[in-house]
């Protein structure tokens, strides 16, 4: 027996009037989804525990079947882990974002953040605009990290856990009073604006009509994370693929094998049929009975608030992911169980994440129901099936 789970970060939504009152996972043409959600089951599961704050890295950690109420230390560990930054235990990771404010203004704090991914800018082209800042600004107490895209970390040694502003919740607002209120933090943040501002790669991007990453931005503090291995949780070999540093990270420390898939990069375009193809291969002859495809896309689409691109998302996930893997693994004669699911919605309204429970689909190959089911938020609400505790769904797909 197989088992998947493939996440489609994000891609819960609220009802839109510019799309006949739908959703867009709704509105969306999915005709594999909604194929193996009349052969199996749909349902709603809350995957963000009541009193923490809704985020990939709470219910990503959910979805694997490690509670966060127990296991969350913070977002940027997680991903330090992926990069293979070597935490001491006094060490205190933090996410550096390199964003994109307005320029207009005369004060840092007057400006406007426009775009919390820079326009998912390039790796290559953010490390070396990181580089830029490192030069600039690390010292014995502070370390900077190239991650992916605009992705990155800064260790703070013997640091302190601080409450700190994520930038998708704050985007089209002026910054004054969501910066950081340790000195430290708030200068780097105001040099690196100085130091990117007037950068080559910045002054093209501006000239190409793109959204220039202009500043650091400093958020989701924490310490050293410990999970358990996976194997111990699930009694399965279990492999994670994904394009952000974020899953590579839950996975590493949960001791997955982590998949590199060429030309994965937690955008639009990013290498679907690379990812679909990844699964089959570590399922079938890689030596793992578990995969975690994770999908970043309609999250990102989501905090642009395009429901026409997040549409996009949605659809190619159906065509290019799901459909490949289920229809490789029937092919290839094996039993299989598969969820598919969002991690949390992330509205396109608000561009940012909401706790609100999430649709899911479970698939078993070794059964043929007959519903008139279609995959979405409504339908699956209405299904009446509910998992009040996101960590639990593991056990549900894998029988426990």
């Amino acid at each position: 027996m197989k088992y998947i789970v493939i996440l489609g970060d994000g891609m819960a939504d609220l009802p839109m009037d510019a799309l006949e009152g739908k959703t867009p996972l709704e509105y969306a043409n999915t005709p594999k989804m909604d194929e193996l959600a009349s052969m199996g089951e749909i349902g709603m599961v809350h995957t963000i525990p009541d009193g923490m704050k809704p985020g990939s890295d709470t219910a990503n950690l959910s979805v694997l079947g490690y509670n966060p109420k127990k296991f969350y230390s913070g977002r940027s560990p997680l991903e330090a882990l992926s990069i293979g930054i070597p935490m001491k235990e006094t060490d205190i990771a933090l996410r550096c974002n390199i964003v994109t404010l307005s320029e207009e203004e005369e004060a840092y704090a007057d400006r406007t953040i426009i775009d919390h991914s820079s326009g998912e800018i390039s790796t290559e082209d953010c490390a070396v605009l990181l580089e830029a800042v490192r030069k600039e600004l690390e010292t014995e107490e502070f370390h900077f990290y190239t991650g992916t895209s605009y992705r990155h970390c800064l260790i703070w040694d013997r640091g302190e856990i601080l409450d700190l502003v994520q930038p998708h919740d704050v985007l089209g607002q002026t910054i004054g009073d969501k910066l950081p209120m340790h000195p430290k933090l708030r200068e780097m943040m105001e040099k690196s604006y100085d130091i990117l501002v007037s950068h080559p790669i910045n002054l093209a991007r501006k000239e190409a009509g793109l959204h220039p990453a202009n500043s650091c931005w400093f958020w989701g503090a924490g310490t050293r994370p410990a999970l358990f291995p996976f194997k111990e949780r699930a009694h399965l070999d279990g492999a994670m693929i994904s394009a952000v540093d974020l899953l590579k990270g839950i996975a590493q420390g949960a001791s997955m094998k982590v998949i590199h898939v060429d030309g994965a990069n937690g955008g639009l375009d990013t290498n679907y049929e690379g990812k679909a193809q990844a699964a089959l291969d570590v399922l079938t002859k890689g030596g793992c009975d578990f995969v975690y495809v994770h999908l970043e896309g309609p999250d990102e689409m989501g905090h642009q608030g395009s429901a026409e691109k997040k549409i996009k998302a949605i659809e190619r996930l159906d065509q290019r992911i799901i459909k490949p893997i289920a229809e490789g693994l029937h092919a290839a004669g094996c039993d299989f169980r598969m969820v598919i699911l969002p991690d949390h919605p992330t509205p396109v309204s608000i561009r940012t994440h909401t706790a609100d429970s999430v649709p899911y689909l479970l698939y078993d190959s070794r059964k043929r129901e007959n519903r008139n089911w279609r995959y979405n938020e409504r339908e699956a609400a209405a299904a009446g099936n509910y998992i009040a505790k996101g960590h639990k769904l593991l056990d549900y797909l894998l029988e426990l």
